[in-house]
């Protein structure tokens, strides 16, 4: 195990560890890719940007595999169902706002599956990837950005709380 934590470790691979951890994180998998940004750039701060556009990437790409899984699934489930789905609020909601809605991918636990439903309904899949990579990239920054001169500001603070329990 501990060749396999050496192997991963930041920042030998930091941005390839980086797509791929954003890139399942993206999917339905429950996996978050913000510590492995957060841990790359606060090991080299020079890597803010890279970072950022590597974990949107990633993120963007797994998004757009669950949109290929929805419509996957549609499809499976038409041949079977030979019947139009039931039109649920979030389906009525996302069919109003169509591609746009993909915005909100970076939402935690929502997110994914309205890539995935994106799909399912068969929104435009360019249209629907290019509105998840601006989410994901204003995410990305916030957080990074955040990370990096937030957190060694607020680092001794928590410290100092975490050694009085």
């Amino acid at each position: 195990m501990s060749s396999v934590l050496s192997a991963l470790a930041l920042p030998a691979v930091g941005l390839p560890t980086v797509f791929v951890v954003a890139l399942v994180s993206a999917t339905l998998l429950p996996l978050g890719s913000e510590p492995a940004v957060a841990a790359l750039v606060l090991s080299d701060p020079s890597l803010f940007w890279p970072a950022v556009v590597v974990a949107t990437l990633g993120n963007t790409a797994g998004g757009a595999i669950s949109w290929w899984m929805g419509w996957g699934a549609e499809r499976a489930y038409e041949q079977v169902r030979h019947q139009p789905p039931r039109e649920q609020r979030l389906l009525v909601w996302l069919r109003r706002f169509g591609p746009k809605a993909c915005v909100l991918s970076w939402l935690p636990v929502v997110g994914d599956p309205l890539c995935l439903l994106a799909g399912w309904l068969r929104l435009p899949f360019w249209p629907c990837v290019a509105w998840m990579a601006l989410g994901k990239a204003l995410r990305y920054t916030t957080m990074t950005a955040l990370t990096l001169w937030i957190w060694p500001w607020l680092s001794p603070w928590l410290t100092g709380l975490v050694s009085r329990f």
